[in-house]
């Protein structure tokens, strides 16, 4: 099992950056594929970026291909998404997410943090 904790949210004004950081501890994480979930008020959680346990493959969906970059640092046991160009329907919990295969379904997907808000004014 591998713990994570999700940092870096706030409140930001559309076309703003922030980068959210997700620390793990237990298990090291350069076992693991790692994702990036998102769940907006009143939606259903949904699948945002994934990185394979070395870094070389990444994985995004397709409404934030190009303002987010999913990236992570094995020696720091971290994970990072660089979000970009933000739009306020990028108003959302962030959750991470650790998992044996590079996937955008939760269900695979077996370790979970506790999430970050991100809300993106207009």
């Amino acid at each position: 099992q591998v713990q994570l904790v999700e940092s870096g949210g706030g409140l930001v004004q559309a076309g703003g950056s922030l980068r959210l950081s997700c620390a793990a501890s237990g298990r090291t994480v350069s076992s693991y594929a790692m994702g990036w979930f998102r769940q907006a008020p009143g939606k259903e959680r949904s699948f945002v970026a994934a990185i394979s346990w070395s870094g070389g493959t990444t994985y995004y969906a397709h409404s934030v291909e190009g303002r987010f970059t999913i990236s992570r640092d094995n020696a720091k046991n971290t994970v990072y998404l660089q979000i970009d160009s933000l739009k306020p329907e990028d108003t959302a919990v962030y959750y991470c997410a650790a998992g044996d295969y590079l996937d955008n379904s939760d269900f695979s997907y077996d370790n979970w943090g506790q999430g970050t808000r991100v809300t993106v004014s207009s």
